[in-house]
């Protein structure tokens, strides 16, 4: 059975790569697998909206994930030693909080989306700021979905040390804490990186940028 699933999983996805790959070469369509011209012929609101939604995704699963590990043992363990049901709540509330850093990332970076003309779409300063908006979305949600992940196996695993032994609650609750900050290291680095300027902005590039502001990428026509 786990040779079948290893199979399944691993293999037959190659398999089916190779295929492709082997089909594009041999019939003289190579050059249709060409990433950057996907890359540049996806408009930038694209990849701009597609970072933002990421980030509000990843973020809320994580708090989700949180809640539903720490809220479930909570429960359970309430059950044998109802005293710990109160104060372990805050174990739910770190859990929350991850949710809302992924909420202000995203307001933050909508409101570097705004409307331009359709002959302005692609530009040098909107694939700069569609890119820097997706992996900037992906990264913090990625980081919010695995520390809603930590703060709720920590608090957990807090909640059952103290039905066990009611002093392990604030020791446990350290390392919560510590977890939680996690998501906030993610929440100032990309609240700052979302106020660089657009290589548009730097004089250096801007002589450059103006050459090619009408026609960024070959592939656009």
């Amino acid at each position: 059975m786990g040779l079948l699933s290893s199979y399944y999983t691993y293999g037959f996805p190659t398999f089916l790569v190779i295929i492709i790959a082997l089909y594009l070469l041999f019939t003289g369509s190579g050059e249709s697998f060409n990433v950057g011209q996907f890359l540049e012929e996806t408009s930038p609101f694209a990849w701009a909206a597609t970072g933002v939604g990421l980030c509000l995704g990843f973020s809320i699963l994580g708090a989700a994930w949180g809640i539903f590990v720490t809220g479930s043992t909570i429960l359970s363990a309430g059950i044998r030693a109802p005293r710990i049901s109160t104060k372990n709540l805050i174990s739910i509330i770190f859990c929350e909080v991850v949710a809302i850093y992924g909420v202000i990332i995203g307001i933050v970076y909508s409101a570097k989306i705004s409307a331009v003309e359709a002959g302005q779409i692609y530009t040098a300063e909107n694939y700069f700021t569609g890119f820097a908006l997706f992996w900037g979305g992906l990264t913090v949600g990625l980081c919010n979905f695995l520390c809603g992940i930590t703060v709720g196996i920590a608090g957990s695993t807090a909640a059952i040390s103290d039905a066990a032994d009611p002093a392990l609650f604030v020791k446990v609750l350290i390392v919560e804490v510590f977890g939680s900050i996690l998501g906030l290291f993610g929440l100032i680095k990309f609240t700052a990186a979302a106020s660089i300027p657009a290589a548009a902005s730097i004089p250096a590039a801007a002589e450059t940028i103006n050459a090619v502001r009408e026609f960024a990428s070959p592939y656009v026509y």
